[in-house]
């Protein structure tokens, strides 16, 4: 059996993967830019769902756009719009993780009719202009001082938070995203930056990607059902962070994850897809 795909607006042949049964969930990767095969199977969510995940244009099994200016956040909801179309759908299950959902955050207040329900987890909040200070960070990170990976990635952290963006110490904070950095992570890890689009990563959330005040103003009145999702020790998306964007829309609840990090499903499957369960039926 071939890939599924269908055709983005501009012409750009997009990819999905499909796994499992049932009513559709699209899911929309993070990285950003990142294919979406390291979901894998979300935990187990495909037993009781069809799970219709999307590799973004340039990632995956998508075509790398003639115009490399779309992989601007802002420039992919068509091509939400165009995978829902093409499913057939009225009404999306969407599901975004981190980096994507910003994307998914704009496809909600372009499209609000068309979302049935919302479940960001992990999120990144650049789409609705929230920040996250580098305290909220240290804070959050001091949580696993027990851990024997601790002091050298902690000065990592310090030393970012002082404006020392070195490559060496953005590797050296990578334990910080998972719930247990152990042989499992460590591969997870080594996969990300394979399955990464650099070029792309670095245009996705580039100078006009995002107007948070008017999609501030139209998530104010969004009216499906969101989820959110905060890992109890994610720095990139710290449950404070995550309760700040939930207050944003009117109809919404937050689940943290405990001794989680930015990819729940990978530190705890079961509960991450019960949660998930009992949000989507």
């Amino acid at each position: 059996m071939g890939m599924p795909t269908f055709s983005a607006p501009d012409g750009t042949e997009l990819a999905y993967h499909e796994f499992g049964q049932g009513a559709p969930v699209v899911c929309l990767p993070g990285g950003p830019m990142q294919a979406s095969e390291y979901f894998g199977e979300l935990g187990g969510m495909s037993e009781y769902r069809r799970l219709v995940m999307l590799d973004l244009r340039g990632t995956g099994e998508s075509a790398v756009p003639a115009d490399t200016t779309t992989y601007r956040c802002d420039r992919q909801v068509e091509d939400v719009e165009a995978l829902r179309k093409h499913l057939g759908l009225e009404q999306l299950d969407l599901l975004a993780h981190s980096g994507g959902a910003n994307l998914a955050m704009l496809y909600a207040a372009w499209y609000p009719e068309r979302v049935s329900k919302l479940a960001l987890i992990t999120p990144s909040v650049y789409a609705a202009g929230l920040t996250i200070s580098g305290e909220t960070r240290l804070s959050q990170a001091r949580l696993r001082d027990g851990e024997p990976w601790f002091a050298p990635a902690y000065a990592a952290l310090e030393a970012i938070t002082a404006g020392e963006h070195t490559s060496e110490n953005w590797e050296a904070i990578t334990p910080f995203s998972y719930g247990r950095w152990d042989a499992a992570a460590q591969d997870f890890h080594t996969l990300e930056d394979i399955q990464r689009n650099n070029e792309a990563a670095a245009l996705y959330s580039s100078e006009g990607a995002y107007t948070p005040h008017s999609t501030r103003a139209t998530l104010a009145t969004f009216p499906a059902p969101v989820l959110l999702t905060a890992g109890e020790y994610d720095l990139g998306a710290p449950p404070t962070t995550v309760a700040e964007l939930a207050a944003l829309f009117p109809n919404s609840r937050v689940v943290v994850h405990p001794a989680a990090g930015h990819f729940p499903w990978l530190d705890d499957p079961a509960a991450f897809a019960t949660t998930l369960k009992g949000f989507l039926t």
